[in-house]
């Protein structure tokens, strides 16, 4: 066979939260997952052509990741996109090469950014010319929260929510039920996928600010984190995130940054109190690494759902994430540190080659 086009999409991993921001903040984060894609002249007309696109996956979770396009929460997503349009199916025989870089189950948006991948995969195969807003929709369909998808496709740091729907609106499994289930989600594709599901809007971001990130080498399931959190709410609790994310979301975009204002608008009473049951060390580290004690230090906090620990600094990068590594270290937990920048292009696809012969 000769291919037709030679593709590459690429998504940025992201950290959500963001202290007080439980459910609304996110931030793009310079680590990617890569999908190669060579797309392939069909041989003859088939109906589906599942069976003759080959998968191959590198990088983190290697061992675990399904390679079956029925299985891989990628492709699944893809012929999720697909059939919602009315195309039941890859329409060509095609490679993806998949490499992820992105730790799995620790916080950083790696199932957000496989959705992120599988609805650019669908729209590209399937050439159905979707807006990135409109692609924003596919993705909130299956992943709900919005921080991690939206920072991932749109890039940069982001404040979203997701809209009230009716029940009929959203049959589809969750993401990381998704990556579980052995089935397709063709299914599902009889609904009609709503429009503005979800709003955003992109924040300023003090360019000196990057994000340290000691992930630690356990994983804490999404779900479960989520199960930890209680239903109700003290009213004082929210009110206290709710000043700090107001102050928050300008103090990220002041240059100079403001170390002091920053680490007090960091503080949450929403999530981390709750998930510090989930992650040795979780208290120790966000009480006590502070800006006073570590020069360069803007704040720290979980990220996303953990167990990832983000600090925000300006420089001193190797001693604030030893000191965190050092904690981490006393409860026998090992970690790995990735010093990322915040990246303000979200999801790409380029077009690395066309033959129209």
């Amino acid at each position: 066979m000769t291919y037709s086009r030679k593709l590459k999409i690429t998504v940025p991993c992201s950290s959500s939260n963001i202290g007080p921001g439980f459910d609304v903040l996110g931030v793009t984060l310079s680590l990617y997952l890569t999908l190669d894609i060579s797309i392939f002249e069909p041989s003859s007309v088939k109906e589906n052509y599942n069976t003759e696109v080959v998968l191959t996956y590198s990088g983190e979770g290697k061992d675990g990741v399904p390679l079956s396009v029925e299985k891989n929460l990628i492709t699944k997503t893809a012929l999720y996109v697909l059939a919602c349009n009315n195309i039941y199916g890859f329409t060509a025989p095609m490679t993806i090469n998949i490499d992820n870089p992105i730790p799995m189950g620790r916080g950083l948006g790696s199932s957000g950014a496989a959705v992120v991948a599988g609805v650019m995969l669908g729209n590209v195969s399937g050439n159905l010319g979707l807006t990135k807003d409109r692609m924003l929709d596919y993705c909130l369909m299956i992943e709900r929260h919005p921080d991690n998808v939206t920072a991932a496709l749109m890039g940069g740091f982001i404040a979203s929510y997701l809209r009230e729907l009716n029940t009929d609106d959203t049959g589809i499994p969750h993401s990381e039920e998704l990556e579980k289930k052995n089935d397709t989600i063709n299914k599902f594709s009889s609904q009609i996928v709503p429009e503005r599901i979800g709003y955003y809007i992109k924040l300023n971001w003090a360019k000196e600010i990057k994000a340290i990130t000691i992930i630690p080498q356990f994983e804490v399931s999404t779900a479960e984190a989520r199960e930890i959190l209680p239903n109700d709410y003290n009213k004082n609790d929210v009110v206290f995130n709710l000043q700090r994310l107001a102050v928050l979301i300008m103090a990220l975009s002041q240059s100079p940054p403001d170390a002091d204002l920053i680490c007090q608008a960091m503080q949450d009473k929403v999530h981390q109190p709750y998930r510090k049951q989930l992650i040795p060390g979780l208290s120790e580290i966000i009480t006590n690494v502070k800006p006073t004690t570590h020069p360069g230090l803007l704040g720290i906090c979980l990220s996303g759902a953990g167990p990832t620990i983000l600090a925000l600094a300006t420089h001193n990068f190797d001693n604030i994430s030893k000191t965190v590594i050092d904690m981490f270290a006393k409860e026998n937990i090992e970690t790995v540190v990735k010093v990322l920048d915040v990246v303000e292009d979200g999801a790409q696809v380029v077009e690395t080659k066309y033959n129209n012969a």
